[in-house]
């Protein structure tokens, strides 16, 4: 999988607005891959929300992520799937989604890193690098030196950093080894900024 250099994942309860409000302001902005996360939401919520999501995704080109529910992404056909270590194993999610569904898995440890990449993913993202604000729940930091043992670890396997990245050290952050940083709060904590912090990020992640 190509990634992308900056991965935005939404959040409504960071920035206040609904999937499908920040999933416009970061397609303006010139998203081409966006994860739909969301914890709280029932099932049949999510579905008709990821549904909205997915529609206008598609009319940009861009391709939708869904994280954890591999079942909502199976129903509406999503580009693919974000799973972390307590959801469906990716040999199973590989099995129920289709040879081009995009998997993702998220990893906080080089050891945990070398067993992914024998999985059937595409890409695994390891963090935090940094202390997040968006995961109540988060693990302690790997920070840049954790990311680059990962780098070093797992070769050329696609990898993506995500926890606590901004757009101060999300150039550090792709020069430590990673191929795509992802980034929540630093794109949509201000809703009315959304877009101009994705433009930003672009911009710093190009140079």
């Amino acid at each position: 999988m190509l990634l992308p250099k900056i991965y935005p994942i939404t959040d409504t309860n960071l920035s206040g607005i609904s999937h499908l409000e920040q999933v416009k302001a970061l397609l303006a902005g010139g998203a081409r891959v966006i994860q739909v996360r969301d914890k709280d939401m029932s099932s049949r919520e999510l579905l008709g929300v990821i549904e909205d999501c997915k529609r206008i995704i598609r009319e940009h080109n861009a391709k939708l992520i869904v994280n954890d529910r591999v079942d909502i992404a199976m129903a509406l056909g999503a580009d693919g799937v974000h799973l972390g270590q307590d959801d469906l194993p990716p040999v199973e999610a590989r099995k129920l989604l289709s040879a081009n569904a995009i998997i993702g898995f998220s990893t906080h440890s080089v050891e945990q890193a070398l067993e992914a990449i024998k999985f059937p993913v595409d890409y695994i993202a390891a963090g935090p690098i940094f202390r997040t604000l968006s995961k109540t729940d988060a693990e302690p930091a790997i920070g840049l030196t954790g990311l680059k043992t990962i780098r070093q670890a797992i070769g050329s396997f696609p990898l993506v950093g995500i926890g606590g990245i901004d757009l101060d050290n999300c150039r550090d952050v792709l020069s430590a080894g990673a191929d795509s940083v992802a980034m929540i709060s630093a794109l949509i904590s201000q809703p009315s900024k959304i877009t101009t912090q994705m433009r930003k990020a672009l911009e710093i992640a190009a140079n």
